[in-house]
């Protein structure tokens, strides 16, 4: 944000700002955009050849979809940090093992939340913690149905497909 920016709604999990942009000297346009706190998504894996994905529910789309577990980054809290409270907050799992892949940006036409993707490894099991209202269930699933699963369109959340892809691709080179 390199200019003054106005403020048009504050919730707990982001802000909506509005830029004024000058096109040149008789023209301003102006431009809203979201600003977020970041989040993480978490790739778990079992030692079988499975993936730990999850069926949630997302109102925004009024569909639940196949994805990773995730969440947001809270204030002053680390990725790493987070992608651990996430990961046994909506599976049960507590890793032994984690390694950091390269994150990316959600939409960044529209919004600044960047997501940092991590591979769990050496996975216990346990009591997830979901917070009221998640409406979340487990999928365990073998890794070559995930990608089928990508590929033809049934996974249709973005950080899934791109952290699914991402790993694929990393594990094979």
């Amino acid at each position: 944000m390199n200019q003054q920016a106005t403020l048009l709604l504050e919730t707990s999990r982001f802000r909506v700002l509005e830029q004024e942009i000058p096109v040149d000297k008789d023209t301003v346009v102006r431009r809203p955009y979201i600003v977020h706190p970041g989040a993480v998504a978490i790739i778990p894996l079992l030692p079988n050849g499975q993936v730990c994905l999850i069926h949630n529910h997302r109102i925004a789309v009024d569909k639940t979809l196949i994805e990773l577990p995730a969440g947001t980054i809270d204030p002053g809290e680390l990725p790493q940090t987070t992608a651990q409270r996430e990961l046994r907050e909506e599976t049960g799992y507590a890793a032994s093992r984690w390694r950091s892949l390269p994150g990316c940006f959600m939409s960044p036409g529209i919004l600044n939340e960047r997501i940092h993707l991590f591979v769990a490894e050496g996975l216990e099991p346990g009591p997830p913690g979901r917070e009221p209202g998640e409406n979340i269930e487990n999928w365990v699933v073998d890794w070559k149905h995930t990608l089928a699963l990508v590929e033809s369109g049934e996974i249709e959340d973005a950080k899934t497909v791109v952290g699914l892809l991402l790993w694929d691709r990393l594990k094979k080179a």
